[in-house]
């Protein structure tokens, strides 16, 4: 099964790809991470990613297609969740072409659709344990109050310098300007289905395996 996790910044995408890896033996593949591995790799198209990152430039979508390749050759168990990628239309068209060359396809585009104002809340009051990254809000799941993360223990507690309602107003305004002709392209195409993000993890959780075991 393939799948592609569209939603704002904080929607909480990273936590639900998770829990399909866990859950369904899925393989995650962000398009930052596959670049610092391909950049470490040593292969022929690890070096040409690093020439292009040492260079300052952005790295083009055929090189990222030819990442996606590789890992597809490789195959997953549970399918592939795309994340971060596709961003622009001409991304969404090469990857549907490169699934089609591998007799394969997307079985669901799932949009976390959220309400601005109640995002820009909940990320505002969002911190990060040092240690494990378990993520705490001081509205929802405030820090324990022996200082102690719950998950492991650590004492240090960090909030992204960016996660202020002025960035984050404009990281939505980007994001819905580059992702609204997508959400229309898969909408066209019969493979669009929205829930909400904004519920507990649980409850998102289960949205998602409610549209996946229909597809």
């Amino acid at each position: 099964m393939n799948i592609i996790l569209l939603g704002p910044p904080g929607a909480g995408k990273g936590t639900q790809a998770r829990k399909l890896v866990d859950e369904r033996g899925m393989v995650q593949l962000s398009t930052g991470d596959m670049l610092r591995e391909a950049r470490s790799s040593g292969t022929e198209m690890g070096k040409r990613v690093a020439e292009v990152m040492d260079r300052g430039e952005l790295v083009t979508d055929e090189i990222v297609i030819g990442l996606i390749d590789e890992k597809l050759e490789a195959g997953a168990e549970g399918g592939f969740i795309f994340d971060g990628f596709p961003r622009t239309l001409a991304q969404a068209d090469a990857l549907a072409e490169l699934l089609s060359r591998k007799g394969q396809g997307l079985d669901a585009v799932i949009e976390m659709r959220v309400d601005d104002d109640a995002l820009v809340q909940r990320i505002t009051a969002r911190s990060t344990c040092a240690g494990c990254g378990e993520v705490y809000n001081d509205i929802t799941k405030p820090i324990p109050a022996d200082g102690k993360c719950t998950n492991c223990g650590a004492t240090e507690f960090k909030r992204r310098a960016d996660d202020n309602e002025e960035s984050l107003r404009q990281r939505l305004m980007e994001y819905y300007k580059k992702t609204s002709p997508l959400i229309g392209y898969y909408y066209a195409k019969g493979q669009l289905s929205a829930i909400d993000g904004l519920g507990e993890i649980d409850e998102v959780s289960a949205a998602i395996s409610g549209v996946l075991n229909k597809a």
